[in-house]
């Protein structure tokens, strides 16, 4: 008996889920510490993908970048990250569940399929977690499978999101190791 690989869509659960595990861990004086993200300090990322997940909803119903307009715009998490982060979570969480992969979305560069959507997310997710993580001292490991995913979607499209500014230039290293080679590939040092 073969097990069966998750679908970008569970892996998007997971990752959700392993982000808001490290949103939990963040120490109090860390919400101000600096982050590989460059002028982003661990609060600020969590903000970015907090707005990311208030967005989700929205976009995987059909609707558009204009009918969402800038509710989300600025400081999503107010006076408490966690609860803000929570929120955004469980409604995101229950989007994807209930959302097919051929799902139309309207995404700022045209229309997509969820599925195209969804690696992004992932993407998003799991990048951003490891930032977290960085940025906060905490624990940097990364599920095996989401990277798995992600480095193969990375490896097709890392050089398109240099060259629009999406990423910083790859960073070259000596390794083999999976997630290494995908921090690098984002333009972070592992």
């Amino acid at each position: 008996m073969t097990e069966e690989a998750p679908t970008t869509f569970d892996l998007i659960v997971r990752g959700i889920d392993a982000f808001d595990e490290k949103v939990r861990a963040v120490p109090p004086d860390a919400w101000v510490a600096p982050t590989p993200c460059a002028d982003w300090s661990v609060r600020d990322l969590v903000n970015h993908v907090t707005g990311e997940h208030l967005w989700a909803p929205h976009l995987l119903d059909g609707e558009t970048i204009a009918q969402v307009g800038d509710r989300y715009d600025g400081d999503v998490l107010g006076d408490s990250p966690l609860t803000a982060w929570e929120s955004a979570a469980d409604a995101s969480r229950a989007a994807w569940l209930s959302t097919s992969p051929g799902a139309v979305v309207h995404l700022s560069f045209g229309d997509n399929p969820a599925l195209e959507y969804g690696r992004q997310t992932l993407s998003d997710l799991l990048i951003h977690g490891w930032d977290v993580a960085r940025g906060a001292g905490l624990d940097e490991t990364m599920d095996p499978a989401t990277v798995a995913s992600v480095l193969g979607y990375l490896e097709a499209n890392a050089k398109s999101w240099e060259a629009a500014g999406i990423f910083a230039p790859s960073v070259q290293i000596d390794s083999d190791d999976p997630a290494k080679r995908l921090i690098a590939l984002s333009g972070r040092q592992p």
